[in-house]
């Protein structure tokens, strides 16, 4: 069964469907905490790591 803001809606055209698309999208976005959860499980890092360039020999 599906929950949350998609559940049960007919979208009466593209706008409507991109409006509570974006709605959600901006949820998350707002709830840094949510994303970084996330990546804790899943072992993902979004720490910049660096690499030095290889010269050419």
């Amino acid at each position: 069964m599906r929950r949350g803001p998609l559940a049960n809606t007919a979208f009466s055209d593209d706008d409507h469907l991109e409006r509570i698309l974006r709605r959600g999208l901006r949820h998350i976005q707002l709830r840094p905490n949510l994303i970084d959860g996330c990546l804790t499980e899943t072992g993902l890092d979004l720490s910049h790591h660096p690499t030095t360039p290889q010269q050419a020999q």
